[in-house]
């Protein structure tokens, strides 16, 4: 995945997980929460594929 594919992916699922907390909450400050808790997981999961991504890089070179 792209660097911009990721970003659009990103913004989308911040955007609704925002929304639909704050639509089932009522609470801004829950939905702000939970929508900076999204972002920290999508960001680990972002670096933690780009590191896979560069240790299979890594074992093909070595072959």
């Amino acid at each position: 995945m792209s660097f911009p594919q990721f970003l659009v992916g990103m913004t989308a699922a911040t955007f609704v997980v925002a929304l639909s907390t704050f639509l089932a909450t009522g609470s801004i400050w829950k939905a702000l929460g939970w929508t900076v808790l999204t972002l920290i997981v999508l960001q680990v999961g972002y670096f933690l594929s780009v590191v896979r991504l560069i240790y299979r890089a890594e074992r093909k070179t070595h072959r």
